[in-house]
């Protein structure tokens, strides 16, 4: 199947975008209007049942109020009594930002097990095709993977595809905080792959975090798997236009406002995760200090300060990967912009050697792994530049061999 993670039908980019006027109208009318009429999801029941419930007879506050405020709410209740709502709205909870980072996985564990328990009823129900039974089946076993007790889920949604987010190392006491933003073919069943598994979500972070405490073993870092929001299919009309960017940039600064701590935020963003990282990147908060793009067809801007950010942005491209052939323009909403290792787009370029392709990023041993790892841990003056000079260390702060030791 053609995706991002493979090599594209470069053509099939091109025409889409000599067909501009006609997918963005599709993709604000006609399917918009379509989405508008479905059921309420299992995540927006939760969250509606949330709003009905009530604990010492007083209204539970507003699932879509500020952290802080949540955090207020959540704080002032026993464990009992968080522990009870983490089980009566699991969903609810398990998304919600502001609850606990600890509760947040408690309910996240409670959910998955229901979802399992959905998924293998339909394993055998009479009423689905054979190709229903067997997907079913992909995500009974997927659920019972990601209900090892080892694991921290931060969001699930099982809804559609699915969306969710996993955490690697401690959030709370993290003194650096790294998030993952992965491309298109993103979902619950490729979140975590056997084969290449450094092209998923979870080999991504779990590659990262290794590096980083290779990097700065001292150093206390927490890195998030981050597939919380709607990627595209394949190559299609999604891939080439910001609409599923700008939905899912909305969901990662949710997250990014609510994270705990003060920690510094790096952001490493892969293929169209880069789009995301770009349409979210002027919301961002303050402690966001770092984003870093790999393999990006553009970060819909013309610059790196049109991004209207105060991060540091690097970019990293292997020079055998395919998205370099993609057309760096954006035409009637189609396409992404610049290209952000052009030395006109003004980001820090790193060295990706060895990454090989465009899924090769986060393999060990490889230059862009390290140098992802360096940013992570704020080891700026180790990083290695793509043109082998030191360009884009130019005007950044040293970091003691005792802080990376």
């Amino acid at each position: 199947m053609t995706s991002f993670d493979t090599s594209p039908q470069l053509n099939v980019w091109r025409m889409l975008l000599a067909l501009a006027v006609v997918f963005v109208m599709l993709a604000t009318t006609g399917w918009t209007a379509l989405r508008s009429h479905r059921e309420a999801t299992a995540l927006q029941a939760s969250l509606a049942k949330w709003e009905q419930g009530s604990i010492h007879g007083l209204h539970l506050p507003d699932p879509d109020g500020s952290p802080a405020r949540l955090a207020r709410f959540f704080a002032s209740l026993t464990p009992h009594e968080q522990d009870r709502l983490a089980h009566r709205y699991p969903l609810a909870v398990g998304n919600m930002n502001g609850a606990p980072v600890s509760l947040r996985y408690r309910a996240n564990h409670v959910a998955l097990e229901q979802a399992r328990k959905v998924e293998k009823k339909r394993m055998h129900d009479s009423r689905l095709s054979a190709a229903g039974q067997q997907e079913a089946g992909r995500r009974m076993h997927r659920y019972e993977s990601l209900l090892n007790p080892d694991r921290q889920i931060l969001a699930f949604d099982p809804e559609g595809s699915g969306r969710i987010a996993e955490v690697f190392g401690n959030l709370t006491k993290a003194e650096r905080i790294s998030v993952v933003v992965p491309g298109v073919d993103t979902d619950l069943l490729t979140f975590q792959r056997t084969s290449r598994r450094y092209s998923a979500p979870v080999g991504m972070a779990k590659a990262l975090y290794a590096a980083e405490r290779t990097q700065s073993p001292t150093t206390r870092t927490a890195v998030i798997a981050w597939a919380d929001y709607t990627a595209p299919d394949g190559l299609g009309v999604d891939a080439a236009t910001g609409l599923r960017a700008a939905e899912g940039a909305l969901r990662l600064n949710a997250l990014l406002h609510a994270l705990p701590g003060k920690a510094p935020v790096s952001m490493f963003c892969h293929s169209y995760g880069s789009v995301v990282c770009g349409v979210a990147a002027h919301d961002m908060p303050r402690r966001v200090t770092d984003i870093a793009v790999a393999a990006s067809p553009g970060m819909r801007v013309g610059n790196a300060s049109g991004l209207g950010t105060s991060a540091r942005v690097w970019a990293m491209r292997d020079a055998t990967d395919w998205v370099q052939d993609v057309p760096y323009l954006e035409v009637g909403g189609l396409g992404h912009g610049a290209d952000p290792v052009s030395s006109s787009f003004g980001a820090r370029v790193l060295s990706a050697r060895d990454a090989q392709g465009h899924a090769g990023y986060f393999q060990p041993g490889t230059d862009s792994l390290r140098n992802l790892a360096d940013i992570g841990v704020g080891a700026y003056d180790a990083v290695t530049c793509a043109r082998e000079n030191d360009a884009c260390r130019a005007g950044l702060p040293r970091t003691s061999m005792a802080q990376r030791a």
